[in-house]
């Protein structure tokens, strides 16, 4: 929830499917730690408009829970969990998709 003097304040609720969303400030997909669940919230529509058209055909969009399953030893690629199959994407296409944290 947003205050009034413009800071944020987190706050959790609980949707229809059981999952504990927690109410943070949007960030990019690519700072989620391995393990971490996070509910897809926006692309960012300044990116190139071919990559956010494609996050959206591979299950990126609003609302879907995307699981960050591991990382590459240089942190470059990222395997993601999103829907029931796994993709793999670059730091700089993650960027392009903000996510607010999930917990279940």
């Amino acid at each position: 929830m947003s205050r009034t003097d413009g800071a944020f304040e987190a706050s959790e609720k609980t949707d229809g499917r059981g999952t504990t969303v927690v109410d943070t400030p949007p960030r990019p997909l690519a700072d989620l730690a391995p393990g971490a669940r996070a509910r897809v919230i926006r692309s960012v529509t300044d990116g190139e408009p071919a990559v956010v058209r494609r996050l959206h055909d591979l299950g990126f969009s609003p609302g879907t829970v995307v699981e960050v399953v591991r990382r590459a030893p240089l942190r470059d690629p990222v395997l993601y969990r999103v829907r029931d199959y796994e993709v793999c994407l670059r730091r700089a296409q993650a960027r392009c998709v903000l996510v607010g944290e999930a917990q279940r």
